[in-house]
């Protein structure tokens, strides 16, 4: 916006010095029709150079251009993000607590929206699979949990703003007894408050 208005002052005092050179050598388009001996080309250059400093030059077309290129960039992050920050499942190996290379980016669009909204809080539950203990499950629920939490904590949000829970095997998403039913319920998940 202040570039804008750096221009526009730049054309009118422009356009006041083409027009003051005029009148101090005492031509004006009058004089140009009462004097037929006055050549016309004078007024032609005051009638370009006006033009010119009207219409937009190929700076402020560049600034234009520049600015709604980095307007849709920034759209396109934003709805980019939005659709990370959908994903709240994120899956773990057999008897595991490490965050899988897939789930960072959405766990980053998590952090990134919560760090900037410090008055949001999340629950993250940690779920197991059936097999093991109830009481192994139940640890290795919170320390899926947990994971998350650090991740989140690392990328910026503050731990005031988490509340970690185990469910352990109690709450499966799919109860059948199988290797695919098992990798579906070995998750930890977000739940915003």
């Amino acid at each position: 916006m202040k570039l804008n208005t750096i221009k526009m002052l730049c054309a009118l005092l422009l356009s006041a010095f083409i027009l003051s050179g005029c009148e101090s050598m005492g031509t004006t388009e009058e004089d140009a029709f009462t004097n037929p001996e006055m050549d016309s080309s004078a007024t032609d250059v005051v009638d370009d150079e006006a033009t010119v400093s009207a219409a937009p030059d190929e700076a402020e077309i560049v600034a234009r251009e520049f600015a709604a290129q980095k307007l849709a960039d920034q759209q396109a992050a934003m709805k980019e993000q939005a659709a990370l920050r959908e994903i709240r499942t994120f899956y773990f190996d057999f008897d595991q607590a490490t965050i899988k290379t897939d789930s960072r980016a959405a766990l980053a669009a998590h952090a990134a929206f919560l760090s900037s909204n410090p008055s949001v809080k999340i629950l993250l539950e940690g779920h197991t699979d059936e097999r093991g203990t109830k009481g192994y499950n139940m640890a290795l629920g919170e320390r899926r949990a947990n994971a998350v939490q650090q991740f989140l904590v690392v990328n910026g949000v503050s731990k005031a703003q988490i509340e970690v829970l185990s469910y352990g095997e109690e709450r499966p998403s799919n109860s059948a007894h199988n290797e695919s039913a098992w990798s579906q319920n070995r998750r930890a998940y977000i739940e915003y408050k």
